[in-house]
Formats: structure tokens, sequence, C-alpha cells
């Protein structure tokens, strides 16, 4: 249930990279000015953004997220038309979220770089996709080099680090991390179009609901309790504190008021939890 790239918003301080810029170049092919394609989540972007939402009947909070990043992937467009064209070569990636590794190959040629892959709570997208764009030199987080996903619900991406001690770790927010001279190496060696496999078992979280116990129970609770729901002790067991906390979360945010904890409303939990830490981390 955690498909969740960062959550592209108005932030202090505002928040840029190459996946901004993509949801802007997105937005303007579907109607909706965001102004100059700089990369830059400013006012205007917000704007177009709620704008978007609302003419698609979504939640209309100014967020990208994995509900409006599926709808605007739905956008055909000329962009989306030229990025997916295959590159016609052998050439594959294939990245192993648990041994934390990417595997370059192409005739004759193999390559294994070591990556940081998503944490637990926001996991890389497993699945095969292809590369659909690239850019030099995003900065930041982005380190170097930035090489987007087809994934359709999120802004993910293979791009260097500006934290090279993250690398070997599971320490992103989905995005695969190389260390810049290695992302630069790679970058060279491939094409729009070059097929990413990402693999490992895959765990999304269950769904949550009233007299479930465990682990998950016990972290939703400490997120509720962060965000200031839950005022109980977190014992692991969905009883009817958990229930009445989630239930005021999910009125607050717009969401279907039951009481379960599904894919969206622990989207909009990572996405709360995200703007109270103000985290920016791909």
């Amino acid at each position: 249930m955690t498909y969740a790239s960062r959550f592209l918003r108005l932030d202090d301080p505002l928040m840029v990279g190459p996946d901004i810029l993509n949801a802007q170049t997105l937005l303007q092919e579907a109607g909706f000015s965001t102004g100059t394609l700089d990369g830059v989540f400013d006012p205007r972007t917000h704007s177009a953004v709620m704008a978007f939402q609302r003419a698609h009947q979504l939640i209309t909070d100014g967020i990208i997220g994995p509900m409006t990043w599926t709808a605007l992937n739905s956008v055909q467009t000329k962009v989306q038309t030229l990025d997916y064209t295959p590159s016609g070569s052998a050439t594959t990636i294939c990245i192993d979220t648990g041994q934390r590794i990417l595997s370059f190959c192409s005739p004759g040629f193999k390559k294994i770089y070591k990556v940081a892959v998503g944490k637990k709570s926001t996991p890389s997208p497993l699945g095969d996709w292809t590369i659909v764009q690239k850019t030099v030199d995003p900065g930041g987080p982005f380190g170097v080099r930035w090489m987007r996903l087809s994934c359709p619900w999120g802004g993910y991406g293979i791009h260097g680090t500006n934290n090279p001690k993250s690398i070997g770790r599971a320490a992103s927010h989905g995005c695969i991390r190389l260390y810049n001279q290695d992302v630069i190496e790679l970058y060279n060696m491939v094409a729009i179009g070059t097929p990413v496999s990402i693999i490992n078992k895959s765990y999304t979280g269950r769904i949550l609901r009233r007299g479930n116990k465990g682990s998950d129970v016990k972290k939703l609770q400490a997120s509720l309790k962060k965000l200031g729901y839950y005022k109980y002790r977190t014992d692991g067991y969905y009883g009817s504190g958990t229930r009445q906390a989630v239930i005021s979360f999910q009125t607050d945010r717009g969401l279907c008021v039951d009481g379960v904890v599904g894919a969206k409303t622990y989207a909009a939990l990572q996405s709360a939890q995200d703007i109270a830490t103000h985290s920016q981390e791909p």
C-alpha cells in the first residue's frame, strides 16, 4: 500500500528537482500552466496542481502524490510518446533492492554498482520499467545525473546523491541512488528506452482495521501520535482509540471516513509526515 515517491508540494525552502520539472511539463501539456518550466515548485506550480486536481476530481490539496502522479501520467502527450520509444538495444539494468546492487548488462559487458534503495515505509517500485528521461546536473539530493523511470504513480528515478554515506542502505524515498562517479559512468552507457527491472520480495503493507495486531499497527499508532491524532500507548493493537484517530485523520484529509487504513490513507499519512518534518529527500 506504500506507493509513493517524494511528495511534491509548496514548501519552505521551495522544492526543486527534475521530478518537479517532469510534473510541470505534464501539467503544461494537460493545459494547466505552471509558468516557467524550471523544476521549482513555486506558487504558480501549486495553483496549476490544484486546478488539475479539481478538474480530475482528486483531493484538492496541491500535493503531487501517487493519485495525482497517476492522473498526470495517464494524460497522453507528445513528450511521453517520445520518451517511451524503445532503445532497440540489448542493454538492460536490474536492481536488486534486497542486495542493494544495480547490475548493468550490455553485449559483452557487465558491471555491478552499489546503490541506496527505498526505505520500508517508502519502497522502491518493484516491476519492469524503462528509462524515459535523462538530465545532467540536477543538483542537490539528485547529485550529478538523473534518469527517470516510467513508473506511473510517482516521480522515481536513478540518480546521484549529495549523501554518499547512504549508499548501500535502504535510505531513499523510493529512488535508486548511486555514488556520483558511478552514476556518471552509468548515464553515459544508458539510452532512453533502456529496460529497468527492480526485484525483491514485495511488502506493500496490509490493510489495517479494528482488531488487527502487530508491528505495523504500532507504527501506525506512532505516526498518528506524532501528527497529534493518537494520545494513547502505542501497543500494536488496533482498538477503538486507534480507529477514532484514523477517522479523525481521514476526516481532516478529505478521505473516505471508514476507520480502515488502505492505500490512500497510507499515502496521506506519509505525505503528512513529510510535510511535518519538511522532508524533501528523493
